[in-house]
């Protein structure tokens, strides 16, 4: 089967979109499955994220490569993007995370102003529902996708408190299957067997976690094409050390994935890793 056989078009408004999870710093396996998607010579039309997803949609959508997200944060801790926030809704605060992303996206300030559409999935806090954006600010509706309740506080965005796509909704895809003919989703967040948990943070993260995971299977089952990355379960959310390692597990798996569909043109790719 080509690429062009597997994407033919059933009239939907795009014909490949890319659904990204949520899952903290191991979402930059989300950019290793990227590139490995357009090695195999294919081109995304449209992408969606939720939380970590949202970071790496975002980042991709102003047209910074794959193989260049990782190396962004290469240098950088938790701690350059996040203050003490107690008393305001949250733990920390992440305001100088979304000053570092709109520093790399460039010029951009609106979703409905990137090369690539983005619809970027979020809880309304206030009703208690699942809901997305694809027009807005971007920093603040990325940031609103990211705020893990209890540690961050909530994003206040036209009178409506929003937090963390994860908490109700950790994948995407319900927000992209009706517009695409084709869907891959990339799934970054497994749930680690063992929880060690030694303080109030460990504990919030393994209950969003838990939540993730309830809610996560359903929307893989609407896409055409779900690539886990399974041996990354281990590594914290917040932690930026392993992020060369998880980069490589989402290329390999989406890779391994896309092989198996027959969605993979030996003639474009190449082998970078």
């Amino acid at each position: 089967m080509t690429n062009d056989t597997a994407l033919e078009s059933t009239g939907r408004k795009y014909r490949l979109g890319i659904a990204l999870s949520g899952g903290g710093a191991r979402g930059f396996a989300h950019a290793g499955a990227l590139m490995a998607i357009e090695e195999a010579g294919l081109k995304p039309d449209v992408v969606a994220g939720v939380s970590a997803g949202s970071v790496v949609a975002v980042l991709y959508a102003a047209g910074v490569r794959p193989a260049d997200i990782p190396r962004l944060f290469s240098n950088a801790g938790m701690s350059d993007f996040t203050t003490l926030s107690l008393g305001h809704g949250g733990l920390l605060s992440a305001e100088k995370f979304k000053k570092f992303v709109m520093k790399a996206i460039g010029g951009y300030t609106r979703l409905e102003d990137l090369p690539m559409p983005v619809y970027i999935g979020v809880t309304d806090f206030d009703r208690g529902v699942a809901t997305e954006f694809h027009r807005g600010p971007i920093g603040d509706v990325m940031l609103a996708s990211c705020s893990i309740p209890i540690v961050f506080r909530p994003v206040n965005i036209d009178g409506v408190n929003y937090v963390d796509g994860g908490v109700l909704r950790n994948h995407p895809a319900w927000i992209l299957r009706d517009k695409c003919d084709k869907l891959i989703g990339i799934n970054v967040s497994p749930l680690n067997q063992r929880a060690n948990p030694s303080s109030l943070l460990d504990v919030a993260m393994r209950t969003y976690n838990l939540m993730a995971k309830a809610n996560q299977n359903a929307d893989m089952n609407l896409c055409d094409i779900s690539v886990t990355t399974p041996e990354i379960a281990h590594y914290k959310v917040f932690n930026l050390k392993n992020i060369n390692s998880v980069f490589i597990s989402g290329y390999i798996h989406a890779r391994k994935a896309l092989r198996e569909a027959g969605m993979w043109n030996t003639e474009r790719s190449t082998n970078a890793i």
